[in-house]
């Protein structure tokens, strides 16, 4: 499956030991994640490299080609609350996982969209578990 992965850069990078779990749990489940370099600790020197419109032509086209996106959403972020909408107006199913603890955005909890599924953990191993769960489910509907 082609997995989108967003997750805060700029808004604050206090869950990456999470992220990094998610996309390495991910890729050893065979699947492809164009943006897991989102996870990396290098991430914010290397997006500083590239323009904004470069950044949102690559990855409008990487949600464009992806099968679902998969958002951990604990550290806010205007750019993940935009390809959340984005990959919905898509007609693309969308995660939301954030720590059970964390305040979400009520555009995100608020939003009827049946595509769209909130899910709160409290571990990293439960937050991959949904994950794949999540997953799983949606498998015979792509």
């Amino acid at each position: 499956m082609n997995i989108y992965f967003a997750c805060s850069i700029t808004g604050g990078r206090e869950f990456e030991p999470v992220y990094q779990a998610i996309v390495a749990a991910l890729e050893a489940d065979g699947h492809e994640i164009p943006t897991s370099h989102l996870a990396s600790s290098e991430v914010v020197y290397l997006e500083k490299v590239a323009s904004p419109g470069e950044v949102y032509a690559r990855d409008v086209a990487w949600i464009q080609a992806a099968d679902v996106l998969v958002a951990e959403i604990s550290v806010p972020s205007h750019g993940v609350g935009y390809e959340i909408g984005y990959a919905l107006g898509l007609g693309k199913p969308v995660l939301a996982c954030h720590r059970s603890d964390r305040a979400v955005s009520k555009m995100i909890c608020g939003n009827p969209d049946p595509r769209l599924a909130l899910k709160g953990y409290e571990t990293t191993e439960e937050a991959i578990h949904l994950i794949r769960a999540h997953l799983f489910a949606l498998r015979p509907l792509l």
